[in-house]
């Protein structure tokens, strides 16, 4: 039997790989794999002779996590697309460099259309998550797998909490989806599918986090494994969106007081001896895992350079932006690598930030750069002199907009690459002290979510509130403060209804054109075009 690690990283490959080819999108391509699946070749990994036994599972579990892991890699490791459908067109978000893909969540009006390939990508590589997750539970029914009854529990429960993860990100995109919960195969293809209620849907995704609760480990040897808590923090969002304080209260309160997690206070890690704050040595490479001293992740995303199966990401190239463009400037580690700044956070949230909040200064947002280039510096300019980032007002190509050093990294072999490969935090215990402040709130509950955000405020040295201060916008205001290029905001204005509201008032260059209608995204035109047997409807105003 490999060992955890031994299997995260070896048996990616073969794993991502039938997780591509065997879990079948619901847009097309599809018929194709009929006689894939069927035959029972010696020499080709194929789900009959993979998903045999406990490794071969955790083999798919491997490729289900590539899927996941997906959403910081973007549609092809130049544009961060699934990424850019959540952070930007937000009242804390604007997109800084207009590719394509930040044209739809910029411009919104006509570039937001059914045939638009980014919005067909993201819907396609959901479903085709939710299909690799149908595939594993489906398949642990087989009787003739050799394993313990608790390993068949526990991969189910990682199987189902990804599906969910999966339909989380649907249904606050889509809103109304196709509720899949087997396999497709080319066996039985439908062309009948219908929208599922939104309500229907997070039904489903309860049952599946509930399920995940009760069969996942409190903690996990291998870093990049959902556990309990994950599951509980998802509950606790999942029971906020439909309008049950109480159940989220206690989900939250469960992660927070298990023992298992803390906020982290004090400095710790890879660059303890060097000057910073604690609030921002859980994003360091080499601080991110448990095992590296962070008590505060909840769910880490695992990235490995020049390893199989490692995989990289693009956050530092979407939000880093393009400074070395800069006369006097070049691509430096210590000013976070090399950035194309195609995202980047709005004047309302920089402003955010009391003068002593630590998350909001100089070791966390980049707010001036030190001249580094001889070959282009301006007159009058000495190498060491500062050059000032300006944010006066949103521009559209600002190579001198503040940006976040959170995602900071450089290669050694290649300190002018595009892609980075540290381990990431992707769901953070603070988050969950948030979600216990929300549903504290809506309870009226005031002094108790007061001092649920005061724990994040007194870790960061920013002045503590009263519950006479707790309101809804002071606690989406505390998320971006705390939350700012993690958080998926869109989500969150949804769940709270705001999103219209605040976008039109924080975000000048999306205020102008949106509309209500752009709450939710169009249903590609593939998809519509597929179902031949029964009629899908579009979203309304599309």
């Amino acid at each position: 039997m490999t060992t955890p690690t031994t299997s995260r990283l070896a048996a990616r490959p073969r794993a991502a790989a039938l997780a591509t080819l065997a879990a079948l999108l619901l847009v097309g391509g599809t018929a194709a794999c009929r006689d894939i699946l069927t035959e029972d070749p010696k020499t080709v990994i194929v789900p009959e002779n993979l998903y045999v036994d406990l490794n071969g599972f955790e083999a798919g579990l491997n490729g289900l996590y590539a899927l996941v892991r997906r959403e910081r890699y973007g549609q092809n490791e130049t544009n961060n697309i699934f990424a850019t459908a959540y952070s930007i067109g937000v009242d804390n978000g604007f997109g800084n460099y207009l590719s394509p893909p930040e044209r739809v969540f910029s411009e919104f009006g006509t570039v937001m259309n059914s045939q638009n390939s980014f919005i067909t990508d993201t819907w396609s590589w959901l479903y085709q998550t939710v299909n690799a997750a149908n595939m594993i539970v489906d398949r642990a029914e087989n009787p003739d797998v050799r394993w313990s009854p608790e390993d068949k529990a526990r991969v189910v429960g990682e199987a189902r909490l990804i599906r969910a993860w999966a339909y989380r990100h649907l249904t606050y995109l889509w809103g109304d989806v196709p509720l899949v919960l087997h396999e497709q195969t080319g066996d039985n293809i439908r062309t009948d599918f219908d929208r599922a209620p939104r309500a229907e849907v997070r039904k489903q995704m309860e049952e599946d986090l509930l399920f995940a609760e009760a069969n996942l480990p409190a903690t996990s040897s291998n870093p990049g494994k959902v556990t309990k808590a994950v599951a509980q923090h998802y509950l606790a969002e999942l029971y906020l969106a439909t309008n049950e304080p109480a159940k989220a209260e206690q989900k939250a309160s469960a992660v927070i007081n298990s023992g298992t997690y803390r906020l982290i206070t004090a400095r710790y890690g890879v660059r303890a001896s060097q000057p910073g704050v604690p609030f921002m040595d859980q994003f360091y490479d080499g601080n991110a895992n448990r095992s590296q001293g962070n008590t505060e992740a909840l769910w880490v995303l695992q990235y490995a350079e020049n390893v199989p199966g490692g995989g990289g990401n693009i956050m530092r190239r979407s939000w880093v932006t393009r400074y070395e463009t800069n006369p006097g400037m070049q691509v430096s580690p210590e000013n976070g690598g090399r950035g194309i700044g195609r995202l980047a956070f709005t004047r309302y949230a920089i402003l955010l930030y009391d003068p002593t909040d630590q998350r909001g200064g100089q070791y966390a947002i980049r707010r001036f750069y030190l001249y580094n280039n001889p070959a282009t510096l301006p007159a009058g300019k000495k190498l060491g002199d500062t050059l000032f980032t300006v944010f006066t007002k949103e521009t559209v190509s600002n190579r001198l907009w503040p940006s976040t050093r959170k995602w900071d990294w450089t290669s050694v072999i290649d300190p002018t690459g595009a892609s980075q490969w540290g381990d990431q935090p992707y769901l953070r215990l603070a988050e969950t002290y948030l979600l216990l402040a929300e549903a504290q709130f809506k309870q009226g509950k005031f002094a108790e979510a007061a001092a649920s955000i005061n724990a994040l405020r007194a870790r960061a040295g920013a002045p503590l509130i009263t519950a006479a201060q707790v309101t809804l916008d002071a606690i989406l205001d505390e998320r971006s403060r705390e939350l700012l290029t993690e958080e998926q905001r869109r989500y969150t204005l949804l769940r709270t209804g705001t999103w219209y509201d605040r976008t039109k008032k924080y975000n000048p260059l999306a205020a102008p054109v949106i509309t209500l209608r752009d709450t939710l995204l169009p249903i590609p035109q593939s998809v519509i075009d597929a179902n031949l047997t029964k009629p899908m409807p579009q979203n309304p105003g599309y």
